[in-house]
């Protein structure tokens, strides 16, 4: 079987983004494979941990992949402060015999933007909205990697490395099946509070959750990689609540066009058309542009945001709210179907270097100071075992797969209960332990088997 059948018979996605399926975006030739190693943000732990424990693992998949895809430059991209994960890949590239680099990147935020980390590597920049295929480039992160590699040992995806860090005792490394309740693992970390908010993923760009209902339903997916656990009156929480309609009175009353947010941000560095400081001095025009190319001109740009937040969170000296800005205008020119053009060749800025912002300001900025820099303390992770896990049939970008069991079947641990349809965009969804189904609807809902 193939590279690409094996991936896709896996259900593999994007094990630290939005989930995009992998078979899709391995179907294709080009001439820089890059992994992305970076973790784009403070307070993640779960690459690291990855390239400790499993560096051999990690070669084998990156040159099995380069291979499959005709690309004879292959990079892991990291930080170099990374000393003990790049001495463990430097020993397990050289036992492989590999032509693997490492490119060794600054603390920076957004290191691990898979577009700032082509321009990194190759020195061109991927056009506006595109792919980095456009240049010449496949990028997946750590975990992907090593779940294509499982795949040819015939383990579909099933299991999830999860980093634990924020109001915890310790950070800690989870190992959890699949559809493991959040609850449970801010709970084996040791929380240090009993009334907290979660953030799924980053705290730059992390789904923020502090009802407790909201909080009881999440559940463990194959692109969840970090939870952070802050009390619930901590800024990055309010934040989250700020309405459009608060958001465009402070832009309207308070925003000084001193261009923090648009020298800042990181898309326009690398050449692309967008200045949220436009945004913002027009925002209060919005419903009185009534013709579309006007409406175009004035804020087509916003389209091109990436939504890092790297304006609102750490530029802005007036603690207004450009991304949430941008995102608001983007629906607007959804709904009057405006098409915006795109620069297809874009240049990277001079100043682009000295733009980057340092993580450890950013950490500050954000009031994550108290967790900044605070390491697990072993590579033992802690393996939950639940005795129920509820597995959603959506984990992924595209269609959600089609349920293939029904309440009373029994499973084992990598059956399928979730199958792509035929022709759609979708990823298989897999058991991810032996157990009976007491529930199907858009979650197959199983229960462990008693031993």
């Amino acid at each position: 079987m193939s590279l690409v059948e094996t991936v896709k018979n896996a259900g593999i996605v994007g094990a630290g983004g939005a989930g995009f399926p992998t078979h899709v975006k391995l179907n294709a030739k080009s001439e820089y494979f890059i992994v992305n190693a970076a973790e784009c943000e403070p307070l993640i732990e779960t690459d690291k941990f990855l390239m400790r424990t499993r560096a051999a693992d990690l070669v084998k998949g990156v040159d099995m992949i380069a291979k499959e895809l005709g690309a004879d430059k292959k990079y892991i991209a990291l930080k170099a402060a990374y000393k003990t994960e790049i001495a463990a890949l430097e020993a397990a590239i050289a036992e492989a015999g590999s032509d693997i680099k490492l490119h060794k990147m600054g603390y920076f935020y957004p290191a691990g933007d898979e577009q700032v980390i082509v321009c990194e590597i190759t020195g061109k920049s991927v056009p506006e909205r595109g792919i980095p295929l456009m240049v010449g480039a496949v990028v997946d992160n750590v975990g992907t990697v090593l779940n294509i590699v499982d795949a040819f040992e015939g383990k579909p995806v099933t299991d999830k490395f999860l980093s634990v860090v924020g109001e915890v005792k310790h950070p800690v490394m989870l190992s959890v099946p699949l559809g493991t309740s959040v609850r449970a693992c801010v709970e084996a970390a040791c929380p240090t509070i009993s009334n907290y908010a979660v953030i799924m993923g980053g705290p730059m760009m992390g789904g923020v959750h502090d009802q407790e209902e909201d909080i009881d339903k999440l559940v463990i997916t194959k692109t969840d990689g970090n939870i952070i656990v802050l009390p619930k009156d901590h800024h990055l929480v309010r934040w989250a609540h700020l309405k459009s309609e608060s958001m465009k009175n402070r832009a309207k009353s308070s925003c000084i066009q001193c261009r923090m947010c648009t020298d800042n941000c990181p898309r326009y560095q690398i050449g692309h058309d967008i200045e949220p400081h436009k945004i913002m001095r027009n925002l209060y025009r919005e419903t009185m542009i009534t013709d579309n190319d006007e409406f175009l001109r004035v804020f087509g740009h916003a389209m091109n945001c990436c939504e890092c937040g790297a304006c609102e969170l750490f530029s802005c000296p007036m603690h207004l709210a450009p991304r949430k800005a941008n995102v608001y205008i983007k629906s607007k020119l959804r709904e009057r179907g405006i098409d915006v053009p795109k620069n297809m060749e874009p240049q990277e800025r001079p100043d682009r270097e000295i733009r980057k912002i340092p993580t450890n300001r950013l950490a500050a900025r954000l009031g994550l100071s108290k967790y900044y820099g605070k390491h697990l303390l072993t590579d033992e992770p802690i393996v939950l075992e639940p005795e129920t896990v509820e597995i959603p049939l959506k984990q992924h970008i595209g269609a959600p797969s089609t349920a293939v069991v029904a309440v009373g079947d029994k499973v084992q641990k990598g059956d399928i209960i979730g199958q792509m349809d035929e022709g759609k965009l979708g990823a298989n969804v897999y058991a991810s332990f032996d157990g009976e189904v007491i529930a199907v609807t858009d979650r197959v809902v199983l229960r462990r088997e008693s031993k």
